[in-house]
């Protein structure tokens, strides 16, 4: 196991004994060094999306002040659920290494099967009843957006 590795874990079992939230931690690192680190925090802020990689990126981004990560490289104790692994790839971190999989996470407690089959559209069930309502204002936005980044570059 490497040094990264090792931190990502020792920051899941910093935040689960404080009891701050589930056993995950993460750290970003570039260039060989860490740039930032964090664990699951959803307890103590009541947040769900307080994951330990999306905390990381956030900490990350602010430090670094930017969105794009692609620089950087993120190591999580656990395959990321199905949110962080999206935030994983919005931030264009260019490498993830992970320990535990979904599976052992599963066995403990921490299952997003259910997350999994409404991605691929096999869910037996639905937790959210999904609506698609103002289209036509809401186009709106992206011209605007069409109109007003065609004079700023970025």
């Amino acid at each position: 196991m490497n040094d990264f590795m090792a931190a990502a874990i020792e920051e899941a079992r910093r935040g689960m004994l404080s009891g701050e939230g589930g056993p995950f931690g993460a750290v970003i690192v570039r260039s060989g060094e860490i740039v930032s680190r964090a664990h699951n925090e959803v307890l103590a802020t009541n947040d769900p999306t307080a994951h330990s990689e999306v905390n990381a990126i956030r900490r990350a981004s602010a430090l670094l002040g930017r969105f794009d990560l692609s620089d950087c490289e993120i190591y999580s104790s656990c395959e990321p659920c199905p949110m962080c692994f999206a935030a994983i790839h919005w931030a264009k971190l260019r490498t993830l290494t992970f320990g535990c999989t979904k599976e052992d996470a599963a066995r403990v407690g921490f299952d997003d099967e259910f997350i999994y089959e409404v991605i691929r559209g096999t869910a037996k069930r639905a937790q959210v009843s999904v609506h698609q309502a103002g289209r036509e204002s809401a186009i709106g936005l992206f011209e605007e957006w069409e109109r007003l980044s065609s004079k700023r570059m970025y």
